[in-house]
């Protein structure tokens, strides 16, 4: 099982310019639980993209998710996000449809 650093990790490997492009938001992920921190992800840049820090950083979307384990389970496909968000296994603040692009990151 993949820890929630590990997942950050492949989504660095994952990005390209295109996608970062193609999607041009920032992201604040604020994970709970074993392992987790805040990840930055901010899209609207030309590259280093994901950073992780303890500091909230100005993001267009806010993802907290309080344990760390569900964002594990999300990133390797085992747990759908949407139903994640209906059983407020997530939170989202700021701009929903930024949300909804995160799949293409995970893909």
């Amino acid at each position: 099982m993949s820890t929630v650093s590990q997942v950050f990790e492949e989504m660095k490997q994952r990005l390209t310019p295109e996608k970062a492009q193609k999607i041009n938001a920032s992201y604040l992920f604020d994970i709970g639980g074993d392992g987790g921190g805040k990840w930055h992800v901010d899209l609207t840049k030309k590259s280093d993209w994901i950073t992780q820090s303890d500091q909230d950083a100005a993001a267009q979307c806010v993802i907290n998710i309080p344990k760390g384990e569900d964002w594990v389970s999300i990133a390797a496909g085992k747990m759908n996000p949407t139903m994640a968000f209906m059983q407020g296994k997530i939170k989202v603040k700021g701009d929903m449809g930024l949300a909804l692009k995160l799949q293409a990151l995970l893909a």
